[in-house]
Formats: structure tokens, C-alpha cells, sequence
């Protein structure tokens, strides 16, 4: 059995069949050990660091940084008895051999071969390409014989204004991880003058021509600004988390009927509560927040109204009610919204729960949220009170019946005891799929969520 081992990119989730390499954590020559993470992929669902199948030296990596790889696909190399001397060298991968390119003819190829022509031999030269010419009549490639000269004619220099910047024709050459970079940082590569073999563009051309500064707009006519163009733009790649997110966001609101209900609640007794809560030694080391009430008020809600924790199957023809659970807690990333959910929400105790909730949210926001954390959710909270917002229509997420967004707590005039007084009120919205609850159950679970937050201490007495 062979010492130098493949490692292929695994699979990382249910459904996923690529993933995007961000970044190597290791290089080649590094000793590695086993499950040290090697390297960090985002995939449609999460960015996560994938950890070494074995021990051992690395003899190479397969794609750049930036590259998209199909799960099944070797992504790195490794030495598995690095102490039992040399072994076989690994053969080059094709974006980092040397002239002549692999691919080309007469490059290397897959196995130490060399890359042919069905038909024809290996080549014994090194493989170059043809000369480009602005002009068809250039590109021939038999020599044409040179035409006898004739003496142009004298004629007067008419001043002309200076010719506008040459363009490149013809197609650029540059490396698919080169191309990939110029797009995500928005620069155009015809108008880069290569530096690599045959004249191709190089990721340091790309960063040079990124830094250079931008040319200054030509002057307009009338005094007026020139007109805003494609200069003014910033481009940004649709991929991974934000990709799958905009799908299953389009897929939801087409297919199940959404309707959304509000109700205005007096939290007072709530924020009171949190108070008493960041006391207790149980929560000592904890970031209390409204979150964690409004979770257990949905818990315990869900337990009267079954049918709210609940999937439509369409294939099936039948409605799936939920004895567990999974609680979704809607989360922005830099790579775009998540919803990673606490699996079996409902067995926890409160201070489970707070430390549930504080684990999330902190694991999503460093990135690093697993694809199985993100998948099996059956109810979700968006919290977007925290941007200021007063509530909102959240979008049911994929195969969830409901889904409840909290507002802003602010200090409001409110009616209480028959006395104006300032309290702590906030306005609750409730998204939920038509097809499996009405309007009669809906709004029960949303007056029961407000009524456990107007009075969480005898709720929590009383419900369970």
C-alpha cells in the first residue's frame, strides 16, 4: 500500500457536491497530525475546517486557495511514514507546473505522462504558443512573401489627437484561480498586461493593477460630471452561504402561503426578569438576553400548539408534527445569513438553554458553524430588534410551518393598572405557512408567546 496518501474533499453535509477552498492552514513540507485542521472550505451552507484523515508530511496541495472542488476530488497529499525514507515524488499539479503548461502539448500530465494528441506522439520540444496578432492576415501561420516596396507619397502630418489606450484582442490567458481572483476583486483582466509565461496574467499582476490608483475621469463637456459607469460598481460573487440562502429564500416564499400577524407587547416584567436572572450564580458566566425568554416562551408554546412544530410533505401528502424541537436562531454573518439551530430545544432547562443560545450565536459569528448545526430545524426566531427595528414579515425557512421575528424593546407610553405610564413594550411578527395553520391557531400561539413575556414568572410556574 502506498505511503503517500490522497485525501479527497469529504462530504460536508446533506445534498452539498462541491465546496470553495478559502484557505490552506498548511503547507507543503508541513508535519502534520491527525484531525489537525487543514485546511478551511465554505460549502452552500457553512464555512468549516476540515482536519486530517491521517499523520503525516505534506507532499502537495492540489488547488489554490479560491478554488470550487467537487466533494470526491483530492485536495491535498500526505506522507503517511515521512521516517522511511525518500518516497516517490508526486507528480506536479496543473497549476503549478513550469513551461511548457500542463494541458499543453508536450506538459506533463496525470501519472508522469506526457499530454498528446489522440493520434500523435509525445513531443520532443517544448511546446509554445503562436504569436498573437491584432490583425487576421498576422495570425496565418505560413509566411507569406514580402511585397516589393513603393516609396509612399509625401504628404503634410495632420495633428491628431492622441490614440486612446490599446486593448488587448483576442482572449486573455490566465489560470482559472487568476481568473476567479480578478472577479471576486472586480478587475477587468483584458486590461492588464501579463507578466507569466506566454505573456498570461499572474495573481500579482492582478494585485498590482488592484493597487494602482484609478485614472482620473476625462473632463465633460458644459462643466457637467461625467455620467457614473461601471468604475463606480462593486461586483460581488454570488456563491456558498449567500447563494444557498437567496435559493431556499425564493424557493419558500413561492411555495408556502405566508401570512404574518403582529401583537404589541408590555415586556416590563421581562426585562425585569433578565435582571433577576444575571444575578443567579446558574448564569454567572452567561451574556443574558430578551432572546433567551422569547426562546423558552416559543418552547413552552409549542408545547399547547403541536401543530405550529410541524413540515408540509408534499410528496407524501401529509403534515409531519415534530415531537422534538430543533430551534433555529437566524444569524448574520459576513458570508450571509444562517440559521444554525439547538438541537431537541425543548429538553433544556433554562440555563441549558442560555448556554445553547450564547454557544450559537458565538460559533456562527467566528464562521465556523458545522453544516449539521444548520440542518433539522422545525421553528425559528429572527431577532431584529437588536439592528433597532421595530419587527418585521420574516420568510419561513425551508420545511419550518413558522417562524417569529422580535422587535425592538423600547421605554413607550402604555395603559397599565388604567394609569399612562412608561413601560418596556415591544411588537412581536409572526410568519406561518397557511396551508397547515390558520388563522385561529395562529393567532393563539402568538397571544400565548406574548403573554408568557408580559409575565414570564408565573408562566414559567404554571405552563411547565
Amino acid at each position: 500500500m502506498s505511503r503517500i496518501k490522497e485525501f479527497n474533499l469529504p462530504d460536508l453535509g446533506e445534498g452539498l457536491t462541491e465546496g470553495e477552498i478559502l484557505a490552506w492552514l498548511v503547507k507543503v513540507g508541513d508535519t502534520i497530525e491527525l484531525n489537525q485542521p487543514i485546511v478551511e472550505v465554505e460549502t452552500a451552507k457553512a464555512a468549516v475546517e476540515i482536519p486530517a484523515k491521517w499523520g503525516g508530511v505534506v507532499t502537495r496541495i492540489f488547488h489554490e486557495a479560491g478554488t470550487t472542488v467537487e466533494v470526491g476530488k483530492p485536495i491535498i497529499s500526505i506522507d503517511t511514514d515521512p521516517g522511511a525514507g525518500p518516497a516517490e515524488p508526486s507528480p506536479a499539479p496543473a497549476s503549478e507546473s513550469a513551461d511548457p503548461e500542463a494541458g499543453l502539448i508536450g506538459g506533463p500530465a496525470p501519472g508522469g505522462r506526457t499530454a498528446v494528441l489522440v493520434g500523435y506522439g509525445p513531443r520532443t520540444t517544448s511546446a509554445k504558443r503562436r504569436p498573437r496578432s491584432s490583425t487576421p492576415a498576422a495570425a496565418a501561420e505560413t509566411p507569406q512573401p514580402a511585397a516589393p516596396v513603393v516609396p509612399a507619397p509625401q504628404v503634410e502630418p495632420v495633428p491628431v489627437p492622441a490614440p486612446a489606450a490599446a486593448t488587448r484582442v483576442g482572449p486573455v490567458l490566465a489560470k482559472p484561480p487568476v481568473r476567479k481572483l480578478a472577479r471576486d476583486l472586480g478587475v477587468d483582466l483584458a486590461t492588464i498586461t501579463g507578466t507569466g509565461p506566454s505573456g498570461s496574467v499572474t495573481r500579482d499582476d492582478v494585485q498590482k493593477a488592484l493597487a494602482q490608483p484609478p485614472t482620473e475621469p476625462a473632463p465633460s463637456l458644459n462643466g457637467l460630471a461625467p455620467a457614473a459607469g461601471g468604475d463606480r460598481e462593486q461586483r460581488i460573487p454570488i456563491k456558498g452561504v449567500r447563494k444557498a440562502t437567496a435559493a431556499n429564500m425564493v424557493a419558500s416564499a413561492f411555495t408556502a402561503p405566508h401570512v404574518t400577524e403582529f401583537l404589541t407587547v408590555d415586556v416590563t416584567r421581562t426585562v425585569k426578569t433578565l435582571e433577576k436572572l444575571r444575578a443567579k450564580r446558574e448564569f454567572a458566566d452567561q451574556k443574558i438576553s430578551p432572546l433567551l425568554l422569547v426562546a423558552k416562551a416559543v418552547l413552552l408554546a409549542i408545547k399547547r400548539y403541536p401543530m405550529v412544530n410541524s413540515t408540509w410533505s408534499g410528496e407524501t401528502g401529509e403534515i409531519v408534527v415534530k415531537e422534538y424541537v430543533n430551534l433555529g436562531i437566524a444569524a448574520a454573518t459576513e458570508r450571509g445569513l444562517i440559521v444554525p439551530n439547538i438541537k431537541d430545544a425543548g429538553r433544556l432547562a433554562l440555563p441549558e438553554l442560555a448556554t445553547a443560545l450564547n454557544d450559537l450565536v458565538r460559533t456562527a459569528r467566528s464562521g465556523k458553524t458545522s453544516p449539521s448545526d444548520m440542518t433539522g430545524g422545525t421553528f425559528s426566531i429572527t431577532n431584529v430588534g437588536v439592528y433597532g427595528v421595530d419587527t418585521g414579515t420574516p420568510i419561513l425557512p425551508p420545511g419550518e410551518s413558522a417562524i417569529l421575528a422580535l422587535g425592538a424593546i423600547r421605554p413607550t407610553p402604555w395603559v397599565h393598572n388604567g394609569k399612562i405610564k412608561i413601560r418596556e413594550v415591544t411588537t412581536l411578527g409572526l410568519s406561518f405557512d397557511h396551508r397547515i395553520i390558520d388563522g385561529e391557531l395562529g393567532s393563539k400561539f402568538l397571544r400565548d408567546v406574548g403573554a408568557f413575556l408580559a409575565d414570564p414568572k408565573t408562566a414559567m410556574l404554571t405552563w411547565g
